[in-house]
């Protein structure tokens, strides 16, 4: 049996709650566009790209712009998105998001970060959290965003591990479908109702032990892990 050896984090919804900026600047945006977002809306919009975000942000309103007011676009949102996070302090770690990277970096196991936010180095600078990871791997890195596996893939081929040595810590839908075709464990960050293709879900990092962690590994790779 393949053994554990790294753990790969999303960072919004996982490490800190990053989506409540997204959310804002996009709301501010569509309000400039003529029309309504809604913190449903926002839901379609989490693990996916700005540029796929800004896409889907349109279909919402119903419009069809030109590539170039769309490049502009998505540039003013992450401006405005900047602006809210350039504030952020280490107090907004999510609870025992940091505790749990140091036992697992204590146990042995590699730890990386892979999340489509072009603005990993900068918010995990600001969390005081850099140092916590063997391996970032962001939106700068990818040509292909989660559903597809390619930062999952990236990070185990940085690491020198076989994907298949990986667990993989996701909050979104894509990211669990990534896992899952990059041949990862995935333990899902939030609702089950929602994460029901994960093979382990908690609430957030500081209800899981790595006694948790090892049992969903060993039925996992024994096949007999039960859906929560």
């Amino acid at each position: 049996m393949t053994p554990l050896s790294a753990c790969l984090f999303d960072l919004d919804g996982v490490i800190v709650d990053t989506a409540k900026y997204h959310f804002i600047a996009w709301r501010q945006i569509a309000r400039e566009l003529g029309f309504v977002f809604t913190e449903k809306d926002n839901e379609r919009l989490k693990g996916v790209s700005r540029t796929r975000s800004l896409e889907i942000l349109l279909e919402i309103g119903g419009l069809a712009l030109p590539a170039a007011e769309k490049v502009d676009l998505a540039a003013k949102k992450n401006a405005l998105y900047l602006s809210y996070v350039r504030q952020m302090t280490p107090a907004e770690i999510l609870p025992g998001a940091d505790a749990f990277l140091m036992a697992c970096r204590a146990a042995g196991y590699k730890t990386a970060l892979a999340t489509a936010s072009r603005n990993a180095a900068v918010i995990i600078d600001l969390l005081k959290i850099a140092a916590l990871f063997d391996v970032v791997v962001d939106g700068n890195k990818v040509t292909h965003t989660k559903p597809d596996p390619e930062v999952f893939l990236n990070c185990a081929k940085e690491l020198g591990l076989a994907p298949d040595a990986c667990v993989v810590f996701e909050d979104a839908e894509a990211g669990i479908e990534a896992a899952g075709a990059a041949g990862m464990l995935a333990v899902g960050i939030g609702d089950p109702g929602i994460l029901n293709k994960a093979d382990l879900v908690v609430p957030g990092l500081s209800e899981l032990s790595l006694e948790q962690l090892r049992t969903a590994w060993n039925n996992k790779k024994n096949n007999t892990v039960a859906k929560p």
